[in-house]
């Protein structure tokens, strides 16, 4: 009547983590492989040094924390309005001992849409600049980046960033 629950299969997203220093860095990707408790992803890992960067400064707080130190799906795309490092992720997952969180496609595109369109480059453009012409001009190059994405989940998103940012008029 409601669909089966999703279970781990090949081709399933998932999200995960991986420790870096005191906080983690995350990783989203497809499921590869499977054989008993080990699961094979490829797909991306992140790591918001942007976010690090200012929890260090003192200037961001507990929730800032929270977010690197328990990063989930929900969570870390507060983190990726700093600047973050990414590179191609493949890699095995052991179920006993790592996160393996499943993930609905569409968050999975978010995701995956955010970091291949360098949406937190353009993000911190804008909040790294101080007010003024170069600052306006970040923010018309983030709005026209905005208006040619095609993800309708992804576009959305941003969206809501940006209104909660106060950084689009």
């Amino acid at each position: 009547m409601f669909g089966k629950k999703p279970e781990l299969s090949i081709g399933t997203n998932v999200f995960s983590t991986k420790k870096n220093g005191e906080f983690f860095d995350f990783i989203f990707g497809t499921v590869t492989g499977i054989e008993d408790n080990k699961v094979g992803i490829n797909g991306i890992i992140v790591n918001p040094v942007g976010l690090k960067n200012k929890l260090a400064q003192g200037k961001t707080g507990e929730r800032s924390r929270e977010i690197l130190q328990y990063p989930t799906p929900d969570n870390v795309v507060l983190a990726l309005v700093y600047r973050v490092e990414h590179e191609n992720y493949t890699g095995i997952l052991d179920l006993d001992k790592d996160k393996c969180d499943l993930i609905p496609p569409q968050v999975y595109g978010m995701l995956d849409g955010w970091i291949r369109e360098s949406i937190p480059e353009f993000i911190n453009a804008v909040l790294s600049l101080p007010v003024g012409d170069k600052q306006d001009e970040a923010k018309r190059i983030l709005k026209n980046r905005m208006d040619t994405l095609t993800d309708k989940h992804l576009k959305r998103t941003l969206y809501a960033v940006c209104r909660s940012l106060k950084i689009l008029n």
